[in-house]
């Protein structure tokens, strides 16, 4: 595994000292590292060092399970991912890709869902003998990936596991999840990182820490944004070019990001009606506006075109009339 996120040492040590379940459901906003204090947690329950086993600290890193584990070759670990975001997930995490078929001509592209085909190879992993003789751990993320089958499919393993089997559960919409499935782990809330820690962990990664702002306070989401071109300056004018029409401001951006973005843009001017400072831009980068019901059938236009986002008929129209709608909604907003 990749090099720790600064602000997951305390809630890491914090599991390990007060858990008393077998299954934690790690939930918080995206971008915070669930899924990387979820593999935390996996290492630590799998380490072979007799300090972090009987006194409940994460685990060592320097153990023969630990070294197992950072090289993605643990007997008794099992990570599952969607399909479509396991690769990204194991780099992200340091860990080898995992080895698959040749794709076929035809084949349907990779699923967002965890489906369950995936989820009975897991019980089979799930019932057999530790091959260390420490414990057995699964980790699955997104948790709410799991579509109703493989959920209940999941539900009695979850309930009654077999041996020392543990599961760590790392989810960012704990509500897309069955109940059923919730009731069965202990959640373990993992907030927003002190503001501090996370613009000194993005300098350190080469990410303006004003980005932080722009993330809503995320920053691997920060991250993400710039690996993907985004600027501090660009973000900071984006409000400005919107009100003046330019919709070349988001030519470069995937119809789901760029959609986000002016959701971001109007949820900001909606604040600024109500006299209250930006979220996700400074004050001074928003257009002046006074009247609230422009601004709210705008964000309705918004929240359908975010339906259909992954899959519009034409990006760079869709993108164009959206700007062209939150011009207009700012001219009526300004009058």
């Amino acid at each position: 595994m990749k090099a720790l996120l600064p602000w997951l040492d305390a809630p890491l040590l914090d599991a390990l000292q007060r858990s008393h379940s077998h299954a934690l459901l790690v939930q918080g906003p995206a971008g915070v590292g669930q899924l990387e204090l979820a593999m935390l947690l996996a290492r630590s329950w799998l380490c072979e060092s007799p300090a972090a086993v009987h006194q409940r600290q994460p685990g060592c890193g320097d153990c023969a399970s630990c070294r197992l584990f950072a090289a993605g070759t643990h007997p008794d670990f099992q990570l599952l991912l969607p399909e479509a975001l396991d690769a990204a997930c194991r780099e992200a995490l340091g860990l080898p890709a995992e080895e698959t078929a040749e794709p076929k001509a035809g084949k349907a592209k990779p699923s967002r869902e965890i489906k369950v085909d995936a989820v009975r190879q897991l019980l089979g992993f799930a019932q057999a003998t530790s091959a260390r003789g420490r414990a057995k751990v699964v980790v699955i993320f997104p948790a709410e990936a799991l579509n109703a089958v493989a959920a209940n499919a999941l539900l009695k393993t979850l309930e009654e596991p077999s041996g020392v089997l543990r599961f760590a559960l790392a989810t960012h919409d704990p509500a897309g999840l069955l109940p059923t499935i919730r009731s069965r782990c202990q959640s373990l809330s993992l907030p927003l990182p002190p503001t501090d820690a996370a613009e000194a962990w993005l300098a350190g990664e080469g990410v303006e820490p004003a980005l932080l702002k722009a993330a809503g306070g995320r920053p691997q989401l920060a991250r993400e944004w710039h690996e993907a071109g985004l600027r501090a300056q660009a973000w900071s004018s984006l409000p400005k070019r919107v009100a003046r029409g330019e919709a070349a401001a988001l030519a470069d951006w995937a119809p789901p990001r760029a959609i986000d973005a002016l959701q971001r843009v109007c949820h900001d001017l909606l604040r600024r009606c109500h006299g209250q400072p930006g979220q996700y831009f400074d004050t001074a980068a928003l257009p002046a506006c006074s009247r609230v019901q422009p601004l709210l059938a705008w964000e309705q236009q918004l929240r359908r075109a975010a339906r259909h986002a992954e899959h519009p008929l034409n990006a760079g129209l869709l993108i164009e009339s959206l700007v062209t709608a939150g011009q207009a909604a700012l001219a009526q907003a300004h009058s």
